[in-house]
């Protein structure tokens, strides 16, 4: 009886485990997704990424530099209206204010495709280099809706 049991729980353990491995081979579920930036040297630690249409994607920016940062995604126009404004801190989906040593997180709904941009305007920083592009193709793996709180108003 204790050998049955014992069986039955390396069983158990073996067919779990593989259950684990199958679900992290697949990659997070439809429609959702985790971006990690890290900041280093004022650079983003990519300047392309990838995203399928109705991705609802949270990016999450650890900036190792001794200086704030910020991340902000959107099109050309979200980009100019940030440059131009005087807002030091930022709260919107998509827009972030990083401070020196720290990780923090914003989420986005990629609801159509073509490109985005995504950078930090603080002075000198687009200039500099510290910005990239966002490639949303064509109709992916889906979320319904994004969730209340994640819808962005067009400026």
């Amino acid at each position: 009886m204790v050998i049955a049991a014992a069986v039955a729980i390396a069983l158990g353990v073996a067919l779990g485990a593989g259950l684990v491995a199958h679900a992290s081979a697949a990659g997070p579920r439809p429609g959702l997704r985790t971006i990690a930036l890290t900041i280093h040297f004022s650079r983003f630690s990519t300047s392309h990424l990838t995203v399928a249409e109705g991705t609802l994607a949270t990016f999450v920016i650890r900036n190792t530099d001794p200086i704030d940062h910020e991340l902000i995604v959107g099109d050309q126009g979200v980009q100019d209206a940030v440059e131009r404004g005087t807002e030091l801190q930022h709260h919107a989906p998509g827009q972030v204010s990083v401070p020196a040593g720290s990780v923090v997180t914003t989420t986005y709904f990629f609801d159509r495709p073509g490109t985005l941009l995504f950078g930090c305007h603080l002075p000198g920083h687009w200039v500099y280099g510290m910005h990239g592009t966002i490639k949303v193709t064509g109709r992916g793996p889906s979320v319904a809706a994004p969730p209340r709180w994640c819808r962005v108003r067009t400026v």
